[in-house]
C-alpha cells in the first residue's frame, strides 16, 4: 500500500504543478495601456505579437489562394507554374530570419526581465511588416 500512496502523492503534486497558476488568469486582465510592471510589459508585448501573428496567418491564407490562382492561369505552361511553391519557400525562409533576428534583439537585455519583451516586440513588428508585404502581393495586379 505504501508504494501506491507514494505514487498517488507524486501524481497529485505533478497535477498541481501542471495546473495554470492564478497569476496567468490575472495576466488576461492586464490593462496594456497602463502596464504596471516588467512582467505586465512582457505579457502585453506577447499579446501584441499574438494579434500580429493572427493577422499574418489570415493574410497568408489569402496569399496562398492568390498564388494558386496565378498557378492556375499557367496550367498549360508548366514552366511558369510555381507561385505557391515560391510563396511557401519565402515564408519558411522569412520565419527563420524573423526568429533569429528577434533572438538577437533580445540580447540587449540578455538574461534580464526585459529580454522577452524585446523579443516579443521584435516578433510583433516584423510580423506586421510581413503582413504588409503579403497584402501588397494580394493587391498587385499580375
Amino acid at each position: 500500500m505504501g508504494s501506491v500512496h507514494r505514487f498517488l502523492s507524486a501524481f497529485a503534486i505533478l497535477l498541481a504543478c501542471a495546473a495554470p497558476a492564478p497569476a496567468q488568469d490575472a495576466a488576461d486582465k492586464i490593462d496594456c495601456s497602463k502596464p504596471m510592471s516588467q512582467p505586465d510589459l512582457n505579457d502585453c508585448a506577447y499579446s501584441e505579437y499574438e494579434v500580429a501573428d493572427a493577422a499574418l496567418n489570415a493574410t497568408y491564407k489569402k496569399a496562398v489562394v492568390r498564388a494558386q490562382a496565378l498557378d492556375g492561369e499557367y496550367k498549360d505552361s508548366p514552366e511558369y507554374v510555381g507561385a505557391v511553391e515560391a510563396l511557401k519557400n519565402a515564408q519558411r525562409a522569412w520565419i527563420t530570419y524573423r526568429d533569429g533576428h528577434c533572438v538577437l534583439a533580445g540580447f540587449q537585455a540578455r538574461g534580464g526581465q526585459a529580454e522577452s519583451m524585446l523579443v516579443s516586440g521584435c516578433l510583433a513588428e516584423m510580423t506586421r511588416k510581413r503582413t504588409a508585404e503579403l497584402t501588397e502581393f494580394l493587391e498587385t495586379e499580375y
